[in-house]
């Protein structure tokens, strides 16, 4: 079976221009591996615009646990202490703020487990026999089979057009 192709190059240029060509070409489902970041590959393979929403999402979420948790407790089990007020607000506002933090920090961490496709035991690019250059000092695209635009022969040839060493990597 087919997972797809692994590109190499040796240069982080080469890489970012193969995965503009790429995308203009209309390939989506392609992922790239590098020894180190490289500026502007978000840039070019797009980043999730949901990631802002959700955080904020699950701050509004934090803040209304945090204060109907403390809102209901006082109400539910009124104290008299030192004649402050029953609903003193200002008293509220450390545990509110910990309780947004929390659920913001944990939210936050299970999306993106969730849009990463995570915990995965291996990653099809690591059954390519070469995996072990883009760890070192190399750059790669993995180019899924999965792909609506891929074509074994095509994708090839193109990727060998943009200067990369193609291998195929296929389940044992």
């Amino acid at each position: 079976m087919l997972y797809g192709l692994m590109a190499y190059f040796d240069s982080a240029e080469r890489l970012l221009e193969a995965l503009r060509v790429l995308k203009e070409k209309g390939y989506r489902h392609l992922e790239a591996l590098t020894p180190n970041p490289v500026e502007g590959i978000e840039e070019v393979l797009g980043g999730d615009g949901r990631i802002p929403w959700v955080a904020f999402g699950l701050g509004v979420l934090g803040v209304g646990l945090g204060l109907f948790l403390q809102v209901y407790t006082t109400l539910d089990y009124p104290h008299n202490a030192g004649g402050k007020t029953l609903l003193g607000w200002p008293a509220f506002i450390p545990v509110t703020f910990e309780l947004t933090i929390l659920t913001i920090t944990v939210g936050i961490f299970l999306f993106l487990l969730y849009i990463n496709g995570l915990p995965l035991a291996a990653h099809p690019a690591v059954r390519a026999k070469e995996y072990v250059r883009v760890l070192m000092d190399e750059y790669g695209i993995f180019v899924y089979a999965t792909d609506p635009r891929f074509d074994l022969e095509a994708t090839k040839a193109l990727l060998r057009e943009l200067g990369a060493e193609v291998e195929e990597v296929r389940r044992d």
